[in-house]
């Protein structure tokens, strides 16, 4: 599994060719996140059937890529237009959680 801590983590809309490596991912990470792809940020590449995810990262010292393949199902893709995912957005679509909702039930008030 992915160690996420800090990173942003950024989702290439569009469907991609799985067939794509290291060299065209990184080619769609320069021309729609400019000066991210060595940063460290997770880069979220979904096909067109939504049922494989390849992820594309900076590892300290070379591009690393994860890949996952659904057997059944699919990966749920908000159609809000969003480019920059959350943690727990992140993990929800690796799940498969449909969330019907995004905001936290409360937050607690630190200045009292």
């Amino acid at each position: 599994m992915l160690n996420i801590s800090s990173q942003d983590i950024y989702f290439y809309r569009p469907p991609v060719n799985m067939h794509r490596s290291f060299d065209g991912l990184s080619y769609l990470v320069e021309n729609n996140f400019p000066g991210k792809l060595l940063s460290g940020s997770l880069f979220v590449f979904v096909n067109r059937r939504r049922n494989k995810m390849k992820v594309l990262y900076w590892n300290s010292d070379g591009l690393a890529l994860w890949y996952k393949r659904l057997e059944r199902g699919t990966f749920s893709i908000d159609k809000n237009g969003k480019t920059q995912l959350s943690r727990r957005e992140f993990y929800m679509l690796l799940e498969g959680i449909k969330p019907k909702r995004m905001n936290s039930r409360f937050s607690i008030d630190k200045s009292t």
